[in-house]
């Protein structure tokens, strides 16, 4: 059983829950713990939980009929996964895979649908969060058709920033940047080409790297300059 109320009332979908709410519904997650590289959910296969991270990280990736590896998404802390099949019943969309040791909280199908019905609050939460979702698929398609190699690679840092990064005086930080070559996948160039404009951004002062952290100096000014 999982007793922590306060990390669950810093998901967004539970934060308009009262504690007796949140305590309640603590009895229904169950934790389970990835080493990196685990595989949490398969594409295809039928799903019937919901995930929300603890810590770590998780990618989200579909591969094409090459056998090629798309990342959809990288994910950090109090991040949802599985909410589709989760409310349609239908198999997997993507899959899911540890990119570090993770530990995630999972609820059944039936539990989560009884929430929805005893908490409206939960269900607008949860459309607000697949209309975000939505949004940056969106913008990443039309990031992949219309850009070039610097536009599409600055659309997935800044995917990214909206993830897992963490936002204060204008600028945003990626404490834990993915590889390289997990970014370039998102961006749909290759690793050489994003290790190139990532130099070129540097370069520009529109970005700084310490190590595996990522700092985006002016954040609206680098998101508008290339979306």
């Amino acid at each position: 059983m999982v007793r922590d109320t306060n990390f669950l009332r810093n998901v967004p979908i539970f934060r308009d829950l009262k504690d007796h709410d949140l305590e309640l519904m603590s009895d229904l997650w169950a934790p389970k713990y990835f080493k990196k590289g685990n595989l949490i959910v398969l594409e295809d296969e039928t799903g019937a939980v919901l995930f929300v991270i603890v810590y770590g990280q998780v990618k989200i990736v579909r591969t094409d009929r090459d056998g090629r590896e798309v990342i959809l998404a990288i994910l950090g802390p109090r991040s949802l996964f599985g909410e589709m099949s989760i409310l349609d019943g239908m198999t997997r969309s993507a899959s899911a895979v540890a990119t570090s040791p993770s530990k995630v909280l999972m609820i059944e199908r039936k539990d989560f649908l009884k929430l929805l019905h005893a908490h409206p609050s939960i269900a607008i939460s949860l459309l607000r969060s697949l209309t975000m979702r939505l949004r940056r698929a969106d913008a990443k398609i039309k990031s992949l058709s219309l850009n070039n190699a610097a536009g599409r690679a600055a659309n997935a840092i800044l995917q990214l920033a909206e993830e897992v990064g963490v936002f204060y005086n204008g600028r945003v930080e990626i404490a834990q940047l993915p590889m390289r070559q997990e970014i370039a996948n998102m961006a749909g160039i290759t690793r050489e080409t994003f290790c190139r404009v990532l130099r070129k951004f540097v370069q520009k002062g529109y970005i700084e790297l310490q190590g595996r952290k990522l700092v985006i100096n002016n954040y609206e000014n680098f998101r508008d300059l290339h979306r």
